[in-house]
């Protein structure tokens, strides 16, 4: 494969999990810009492995070494899992983290499809995504008006403030 189209894929993964990065940072949350182009980058990077295997162990490789694409993916998969489960807090009666973990997952997925080629499903996916994030975030309120429910409480204006309890979700 032409190395820029490698780059290319590689690039583009890195831009999209920043894209869905950068909203999770501005609600500082654990996982922010930097973890969110690092899953989409490997995760292309895994999947451009997996894709490529075959020609780069070439045609006198033994049949024991011929290349499963999908299983490279599925560890992705049970990769992030692991890592969405480590942003995901229990805090008194209520769960943090949920989205942050579920937008890994999403991220992850993005930078297969770049890795893959599939630049349309990837663009669309962020498109998708960040309306899941931005756009429904006030129909939740509306439909679960509990104070701290949504990723904080509310500050004076109605607007998402700190995380509940006055804590910073970021580690130290």
């Amino acid at each position: 494969m032409d190395p820029l189209i490698l780059i290319g894929r590689l690039v583009l993964a890195t831009f999209l999990g920043g894209v869905l990065g950068v909203e999770r940072e501005a609600r500082s949350q654990a996982a922010g810009l930097r973890t969110h182009t690092l899953v989409a980058l490997g995760a292309c990077c895994f999947t451009l492995t997996s894709v490529y295997a075959e020609e780069v162990l070439g045609p006198s490789a033994s049949p024991g070494a011929r290349a499963d694409i999908s299983r490279i993916a599925s560890q992705v998969v049970v990769g992030i899992g692991f890592l969405g489960a480590g942003v995901i807090m229990r805090h008194g009666g209520s769960v943090k983290g949920l989205t942050t973990a579920a937008n890994l997952w999403v991220t992850a997925a993005v930078g297969l499809a770049c890795g893959l080629g599939l630049y349309v499903a990837a663009g669309t996916t962020v498109g998708l995504a960040l309306l899941s994030l931005v756009l429904l975030r006030p129909l939740a309120r509306v439909l679960t008006p509990q104070h701290g429910r949504h990723g904080g409480r509310a500050d004076e204006n109605g607007k998402d403030g700190s995380p509940a309890d006055g804590e910073d979700s970021r580690p130290e």
